[in-house]
This record gives structure tokens, sequence and C-alpha cells, in this order.
């Protein structure tokens, strides 16, 4: 009796203990409901000025999303937004754009920013620049190399008008240096690569006489059909026939038609 005595004796606190902490858990929970409660009433009462109301996690993040769009969309079409809000257009004058079709002339991986020397000749020489007397070749291959930089092979936009700016002085001697850089970007603006044509074979006796297959004889006529299409390797090597008849004869292959018999109908 008295084991069994003492194990109720523990039981009994035990589930009192418990009791008692769901009770304090129960009244912290009122109590902090009740405090909720009243915070919510004194907002009321006494909102706060400049105040907005909480908005989920999921509206800002598309809030986010919105503002990240518009700043790729500004980027790609070339505007920037303003202190007022307002977009200023990034124009792209003639003479650039006259720079960047020379700059990926006869390269498909070239980017339109910088130019390389051969192009910067060709530039030079299509739009007038080079006269031969005051400017020569020699003149811009060293204009080039002045203004690139050591390392590089090519030059961008700003050392383009630099070196524009070098050789308008040598051709336009007797103006100031701006108005001889002004005449030399016009002679450069809105022009664009020449592309020379294809030079045309001239007909020749000779060439005609020696490449007329109809005319051909011996082994050389072997190898090239009725219409001048040459036969390939059947027209290089001779080829053994296999099938069995004699050369010559016209009426290969009739025998296996004749013996062959025609399908019969289903009854």
């Amino acid at each position: 009796m008295g084991a069994s005595g003492s194990c109720i004796t523990k039981d009994e606190d035990r589930l009192k203990a418990s009791r008692s902490e769901e009770e304090s858990e129960l009244w912290r929970g009122s109590r902090g409901q009740g405090k909720m409660e009243e915070f919510k009433v004194q907002t009321a009462k006494h909102p706060v000025p400049n105040s907005s109301p909480m908005r989920p996690h999921s509206e800002h993040s598309k809030d986010h999303a919105e503002l990240s769009k518009k700043r790729l969309s500004s980027a790609s079409n070339g505007t920037s937004d303003g202190g007022a809000g307002a977009k200023t257009p990034v124009e792209i004058t003639a003479l650039e754009e006259s720079f960047r079709r020379f700059a990926i002339h006869g390269d498909t991986r070239a980017t339109g920013k910088e130019m390389n020397g051969k192009n910067w000749s060709k530039l030079c020489k299509d739009c007038g620049v080079i006269d031969g007397k005051s400017i020569t070749l020699t003149d811009v291959d060293i204009v080039f190399s002045k203004v690139k930089i050591k390392s590089a092979r090519t030059i961008t936009y700003s050392q383009f008008r630099e070196a524009l700016a070098e050789l308008a002085r040598k051709r336009f001697k007797e103006k100031s240096s701006e108005d001889a850089a002004e005449e030399v970007y016009k002679m450069i603006e809105g022009k664009a690569p020449v592309i020379a044509g294809v030079t045309r074979a001239v007909a020749s006796p000779t060439v005609s006489r020696l490449t007329d297959t109809s005319k051909f004889t011996g082994s050389h006529k072997e190898r090239f059909d009725e219409t001048g299409r040459g036969k390939g390797k059947a027209g290089r090597v001779e080829q053994l026939d296999t099938s069995g008849y004699v050369s010559g004869y016209k009426h290969a292959g009739s025998y296996e038609k004749k013996i062959q018999k025609p399908p019969q109908k289903p009854l």
C-alpha cells in the first residue's frame, strides 16, 4: 500500500503541474489577444499620419518585378529617366552611323563599336579623304597608329574623330581646325562601304575551243555525256559487266519478264 500510495501521489502532482501550465498558457494567449485588440482600437482612434496599410509579400515582389521590366525596357530603347520622369532618347549622328557601317564591313563578328586598320583605310578611300596629294594612304596609316592604343589593333569612335581631325588639318590647311574637321565630317556622313562588282570572264575563242566537250576525242570523250556533263567515276574507270549477258546483247532482262507469271486473282 505504501508503494502504490506514493505512485498515486506522484501522478496527482504531475496532473496538477500540467493543468497549471495549460492555465498559464491560456492566460498568456488571452492577454496577448487582448493587447492586440487594444492596439487595433488605439490605432483606429489615433491614426499615424502618412502611413499606408501593410501589404503582403507577394505584392511587394510584383512591384519589384515591374520596376525591373521598366528599367530593362528603357535600357533597350536607349532612353534614360530624368529627374522629372522625362525620357531622353540617345540619338546616333550620321557620322557615327557611317563609322558603324565601315566597322562591321567584311567581319560578321564585329559589333560596330571598334574599327580595324583595314576598314579605316577603306573609309578614307571610299569617302574621298585620300586625295593623293596632301593626304596619301601612308598618311592614313600613320594617323591610325598614332591615335590607337599601343597594344590595340582597333580604334574607338572617339579615337576615330581624333584621327579625322588630324587628317583634316593636313587636307584643309587654309581653314581653322574646327572648320576643317567639319568639312571632313561632311565627306563621311551618310556614306557606306563601296562593294566592287565581280569581274566577268572575257570570252576567248581559244578557251571556248578547249572547253567544248563535243570536240573531245579518245578517252577524254568518254568522260562526258552528250550534254557535256561529266560522268564521274564511270567516265574514268572501265566497269565490268557481271550480268551474265554477252556484250552487244540488246534484250537483256527480257527472259525474266517472260517466265514471270502474272499474279492470280483470288477466287
